[in-house]
């Protein structure tokens, strides 16, 4: 795990009056501690569910906040920060609004009728360069997750001798046919993840697989129908599929890419620069939820409950609950705890929008043709996430900042990514578009 440090002092002197912001921080410790031992009706203090603000130049300039998300567990802190209130400490008060693809959540970020959304990474990227579609401004405000995504083989392929990357790469080679695989959306993390884990054995997904573009919630139902081979989704339709008996695991996105970053707050940039405390308030609220979420099991179990219901994830809890606390089965009888499950804080590492981790879904745009040059990797990356606001929020939410803007790893087929040398990187991979 990346060290971590706490946020500077100088950074309470950047978001208002210090003496007051340390009071305020000091009593939303206080009421967080509460709020972790709670039951769900009174998890948060009466005077923060009555809007309690200590208001002042800080105050957040729009106070209610209509938020798009996919029905998909890895919206679980935007749907808790509104349901226990936390929204209301920071001044704000957060409406989440289902939305039914991330076509339609792209749609409605640059038309205003969202002022932010629980959204994949590489869209944000995707919308602000004018890839596949209109061009706007965009901003990263926060990551809201790590890990927890999967992608899932057919049965069909189960009976042709397919249990992982490396016998479906002998099977294409070997019988010609057209292989379907779905994602979600095409500049998205789910069509990166597929596509990576592909060309990791050889597959090139450009040349030989159809790629499909299919929204997370009607993932199931066409693979049921024979639609695809395979696809890569959020939970909880991975673990939906093995319930229903109609594929497996062939690999959790954490095997690909540990502690990989996922869904983000996004935002227009246009928003940002007319509501910033908004804005702050907003990213410190789902700050607060994530570390409310991943503070026991107990709370994991109790959002996935909350998030079950019809008017977010709408399926069976039993569907969310295991994966939520790191209980993985394939579907072909291996059992595991995962220490890399879905995370939402992990002590504010899963939620720093690092400038590597922007980068890094650029050099895969590069290289599966989506961008025909190189960019300015870094100073894209800078100008989308927004990280001097996140670090006022994360002072705010008592949250701990990294050492660095910047973080290494090594994905599934060995190779390193630091962020350092991103053209390189890009270009160096042997399958490629």
């Amino acid at each position: 795990m990346t060290p971590v440090t706490r946020s500077p002092s100088s950074d309470a002197a950047r978001s208002g009056d210090p003496g007051a912001n340390a009071g305020r921080r000091k009593w939303l410790s206080g009421t967080a501690r509460a709020v972790a031992g709670a039951s769900l009706l009174s998890l948060v203090d009466p005077l923060v569910r009555a809007g309690a603000w200590a208001a002042g130049t800080d105050a957040p300039e729009k106070t209610e906040v209509k938020i798009g998300f996919i029905p998909l567990t890895d919206c679980a802190s935007v749907v808790m920060a509104s349901v226990l209130g936390i929204d209301k400490k920071h001044g704000v008060t957060i409406t989440p609004s289902k939305e039914a693809s991330w076509a339609a959540v792209r749609d409605k970020l640059m038309n205003g009728e969202l002022d932010m959304a629980h959204v994949l990474y590489g869209l944000v990227y995707g919308v602000h360069l004018g890839i596949g579609g209109p061009k706007k401004d965009m901003a990263v405000l926060m990551s809201l997750n790590q890990n927890g995504q999967a992608i899932t083989l057919s049965n069909k392929l189960l009976e042709a001798g397919v249990r992982d990357g490396e016998s479906l790469a002998r099977l294409m080679a070997s019988d010609k046919r057209e292989y379907t695989f779905a994602q979600t959306f095409p500049t998205g993390t789910h069509a990166m993840w597929l596509y990576y884990w592909l060309a990791a054995y050889g597959i090139n997904p450009m040349k030989d697989a159809k790629v499909i573009t299919v929204p997370p919630p009607q993932m199931v139902a066409n693979m049921r129908v024979g639609n695809m081979d395979g696809y890569c989704v959020g939970e909880p339709w991975g673990a939906r599929a093995i319930l229903d008996k109609i594929g497996y695991t062939a690999v959790t996105t954490q095997g690909i890419w540990t502690d990989h970053p996922e869904k983000v707050l996004g935002t227009s940039a246009d928003f940002v620069s007319r509501h910033p405390n908004t804005a702050r308030a907003v990213t410190a609220a789902i700050l607060e939820a994530g570390k409310w979420i991943d503070a026991s099991p107990a709370n994991r179990q109790k959002t996935a409950e909350t998030i079950a219901a019809k008017s977010y994830v709408n399926t069976d809890a039993s569907g969310i609950v295991d994966r939520m606390l790191g209980r993985y089965e394939d579907g072909l009888g291996k059992r595991w705890t995962d220490e890399h499950a879905m995370r939402f804080y992990a002590d504010g590492s899963a939620n720093f929008p690092y400038l590597s981790d922007g980068m890094w879904f650029l050099t895969q745009h590069k290289r599966w043709g989506l961008l025909k040059e190189h960019p300015d990797y870094l100073a894209m990356a800078r100008q989308v996430n927004r990280i001097e606001l996140y670090k006022q929020a994360a002072q705010a939410a008592g949250v701990p900042l990294p050492a660095s803007e910047m973080r290494s790893s090594k994905l599934i087929d060995g190779v390193a990514w630091d962020g350092s040398n991103p053209a390189a990187y890009a270009d160096g991979f042997k399958v490629k578009a």
